[in-house]
C-alpha cells in the first residue's frame, strides 16, 4: 500500500482492513504498515472486489464503513464520498480513531484510561531515574533518556542505563529503536529526527508508539502490581481497625470534595471577556493536573484499602466490613461518574464561551476593517473621478485632504480590534481579507495621492500662468522639481534647490545661493515649484546656462563636455562616485556605465572616458 488516498478510494482494501480488525483488534501497534492487514479470513460478507463504477465504491466503503459502527466507534463528519474523493484530512482522522479505539482505549492504570493511564504508567516506571521527567507524549521523549528508561525498567539485561551519554540524544534514541524492534517486536514507527530535531514531536505518533511498549511489558507490569498489593496487604493485616476507620473519614472527604467543586462549577458564570475565559480554561487544565489526579490516586487508595479490610476480615473469619450509608464503594462510583458529566460540561461551556468571544472578535475586526477600506475606497474613486477647471480640482481636493484626519481615528479602532483578536490568539479570520498593516498601507497610499495631486494640480496652475517658456521648458523643470523634492513636500529645502540648478548648469556662489534661498523663502514662503519657475524665468539665472539658449531647447556636444567636465572636476574620465555626488538619477548611471568606455585605475576602479564616448556618439 503506497497512498491511503488511492488505495483506499474504491473501498477494497478498506474491508480487507476491517476483516482483519475482526480477527486481531490491529494487533501490535504497526499502523504505519497497513500493508500486513490486508489479508484476513474474517470476512464482511460479498462485496465489489473490481469495482468499476462509484457506486459500486460507494457500496463497498459504507460495508465497511457500518463494520466500523458495528464495533462501537463513533466516526464523525466522514462519510463514503470523503473516503472516495480523497479526503486525506478526515480519512488520517478516522485512521487515528481506529487506533484510539484498538490499540489504546485498552490501556488502563489505577482508574485512568487512554491517555491519561498511559502517561500515569509511563510516570511511574521512569520515576527512578533522575535524568527523565515525562510530562506528555511530545518532548518529554526528545532525548531518547525515557525509552531507554522504560527498556532498563523492564529489561535491565539489554542495556546499561548508567554508562550511557546522557547529552547524546540522537544516539539513546537510535540506541532505544533498535532494542525495541530487535528484541521486543516494537516497530519504528518514527525516526530519530522525528523526535530529537523537532521542536514539538508529534503527540499522536508519539503516543502509539509508546503503547507499543506497554502492551510488551503488560505481563511484566501485572506481575509487578501484584507483587506490590501482596506487600500492601501485609502492611495493613496488622490495623484492620485502624484501616477501617481511615477508609471512612477519607470517603466522606472525597465524596465532599466532589460535591464542592461541581456546586462550584454549577453556580460560575461568564462575563464574556476573552481574559476571563482562557483564565477559567486555565484553572481547569489546573484542576484536571493537580486537584483530579489527586483524587484519582485517593479513589484507587480507597478503593484498594477497603479491599485490604475485607481480606482481613475474610483470613480471620470476621464477620464482613459493612461501610456506613452513603460511604460504600458503589456510592463513590455514582459521585465519580456524576463529577465526570460535570467535568465534561464544564469544558464544553467553556470552549463555547472562548469561541463565542473569538468570533464575536472576528465579527468586530472584519466589520472595522471592511468599513474601513470602503471608506479608502470612496474617498480614492472621488479623487480620482475630479474634473474640471484647476481651480475647481484644486478645491475639491483640498476638501478630501480635510477628511484624512478623521480616517487616523478609525484606523486606530481597526488597530485596537486587532490588538484585541491577537491577544485571543485569533489568527485566521473568514469575515475578511485584511488586516491594519494592510489598511495602513492603503492609508499612506491615499494620503501620498492626496498630496500629489494637489502638487500636480497647484504646479498646472502654475505651468499654466508661464506664458514665456516653452512646454519643453516647464517640462523639464517641473521634472528636476520633481527629482530633487525628495520629501515629495512640493518644496525644495536649499541643499535641494542647489543640486536642482545644478542639473540644471546654474552654479551660484554659497554666499549667492545663501541670499536667492532667503529671498525666495521671503517671498513665497518656501522655495515652491512656482518660485522655482520664476526664478528659471529671470534673467540673471537663465544667464548662467553655459552656451544654452534655452528657450530652444537644445542640447550640444560642447554643452555635455563641458557638463562632464564639470561633473569629472576637470578630469579626462569621471568615476562612478563623481556620478553619483552630481545626484544623477540611480538609471542614468547604471546606463552610462554600461556605454561609456572604461578603464580600471591602480585601485580597480573602472574610470570611464567622456571624451572618446562623446566623440563616439556625435561623430
Amino acid at each position: 500500500m503506497s497512498s491511503l488516498v488511492q488505495d483506499l478510494s474504491d473501498g477494497v482494501r478498506l474491508i480487507q482492513l476491517m476483516e482483519i480488525m475482526g480477527r486481531s483488534l490491529l494487533a501490535e501497534c504497526e499502523i504505519k504498515q497497513l500493508s500486513m492487514f490486508f489479508v484476513g479470513d474474517v470476512s464482511l460478507g460479498r462485496y465489489n472486489k473490481n469495482p468499476r463504477m462509484r457506486v459500486q465504491k460507494a457500496e463497498n466503503v459504507n460495508k465497511a464503513l457500518e463494520f466500523i459502527n458495528s464495533r462501537g466507534v463513533k466516526l464523525t463528519n466522514i462519510g463514503s464520498e470523503d473516503i472516495m474523493d480523497g479526503n486525506l484530512k478526515l480519512i488520517l482522522g478516522m485512521i487515528w480513531t481506529l487506533i484510539l479505539r484498538f490499540t489504546i482505549a485498552d490501556i488502563s492504570e489505577e482508574g485512568l484510561s487512554a491517555k491519561e493511564g498511559l502517561l500515569l504508567w509511563c510516570q511511574r516506571k521512569t520515576e527512578p531515574y533522575k535524568e527523565v521527567d515525562v510530562q506528555d507524549f511530545s518532548t518529554s521523549w526528545s532525548d531518547g533518556l525515557a525509552l531507554c528508561a522504560l527498556i532498563h525498567c523492564h529489561r535491565p539485561d539489554l542495556l546499561d542505563y548508567d554508562k550511557l551519554n546522557k547529552s547524546d540524544r540522537h544516539g539513546n534514541t537510535r540506541l532505544a529503536f533498535e532494542i525495541a524492534a530487535e528484541h521486543l517486536d516494537i516497530p519504528q514507527l518514527l525516526e530519530v529526527e522525528d523526535l530529537c530535531d523537532s521542536s514539538r514531536p508529534d503527540e499522536k505518533i508519539v503516543m502509539t508508539y509508546i503503547a507499543c511498549y506497554f502492551h510488551a511489558f503488560s505481563s511484566m507490569d501485572q506481575a509487578e502490581t501484584v507483587s506490590r498489593r501482596v506487600e500492601k496487604f501485609a502492611e495493613l493485616m496488622q490495623s484492620v481497625w485502624v484501616s477501617r476507620n481511615d477508609y471512612e473519614r477519607r470517603m466522606r472527604l472525597l465524596l465532599a470534595a466532589l460535591s464542592e467543586v461541581q456546586a462550584k462549577w454549577l453556580t460560575s458564570t461568564f462575563s464574556g471577556s476573552y481574559t476571563e475565559a482562557k483564565g477559567l480554561s486555565a484553572d481547569f487544565t489546573t484542576y484536571k493536573q493537580t486537584t483530579k489526579r489527586t483524587w484519582v490516586t485517593e479513589k484507587q487508595d480507597i478503593a484498594t484499602l477497603f479491599g485490604n479490610v475485607q481480606t482481613k476480615l475474610k483470613t480471620y473469619g470476621l464477620r464482613e466490613y459493612v461501610p456506613p450509608a452513603g460511604l460504600a464503594l458503589s456510592d463513590l462510583d455514582q459521585a465519580w461518574k456524576n463529577l465526570l458529566a460535570s467535568e465534561a460540561e464544564r469544558s464544553r461551556a467553556i470552549n463555547a464561551e472562548i469561541r463565542k468571544i473569538k468570533e464575536t472578535l472576528r465579527k468586530k475586526f472584519a466589520d472595522l476593517a471592511n468599513d474601513f477600506e470602503h471608506r479608502l475606497h470612496l474617498i480614492s474613486s472621488e479623487l480620482t473621478a475630479i474634473d474640471g477647471p484647476l481651480e475647481v480640482q484644486q478645491q475639491l481636493v483640498q476638501q478630501i485632504q480635510t477628511r484624512i484626519p478623521a480616517l487616523s481615528d478609525v484606523l486606530a479602532e481597526v488597530a485596537a480590534a486587532e490588538s484585541e483578536c491577537s491577544a485571543a490568539n485569533v489568527e485566521e479570520n473568514d469575515y475578511t481579507v485584511f488586516n491594519c498593516q494592510d489598511l495602513e498601507f492603503e492609508m499612506e497610499l491615499l494620503q501620498q495621492s492626496v498630496a500629489k495631486k494637489i502638487a500636480f494640480i497647484d504646479n498646472q496652475i502654475v505651468s499654466r500662468n508661464m506664458t514665456n517658456l516653452t512646454p519643453a521648458q516647464l517640462e523639464q523643470f517641473e521634472s528636476t522639481f520633481r527629482y530633487f523634492d525628495r520629501d515629495e513636500s512640493n518644496t525644495l529645502n536649499q541643499s535641494e534647490m542647489t543640486a536642482a540648478l545644478a542639473s540644471l548648469g546654474i552654479v551660484y556662489s554659497d554666499e549667492d545661493m545663501d541670499y536667492i534661498y532667503d529671498q525666495l523663502v521671503q517671498d513665497y514662503g518656501a522655495v515652491s515649484f512656482e518660485a522655482f519657475i520664476n526664478l528659471l524665468r529671470t534673467t540673471e539665472a537663465l544667464s548662467y546656462l553655459p552656451q544654452v539658449d534655452i528657450m530652444e531647447d537644445q542640447t550640444t556636444a560642447d554643452q555635455l563636455r563641458e557638463s562632464f567636465r564639470g561633473i569629472a572636476s576637470d578630469k579626462p574620465f569621471v568615476t562612478e562616485l563623481d556620478l553619483r555626488i552630481a545626484h544623477l538619477p540611480a538609471s542614468a548611471i547604471d546606463y552610462l556605465r554600461e556605454v561609456i568606455p572604461n578603464k580600471p585605475n591602480e585601485a580597480g576602479e573602472p574610470e570611464y572616458d567622456y571624451e572618446r564616448w562623446l566623440d563616439e556618439v556625435f561623430a
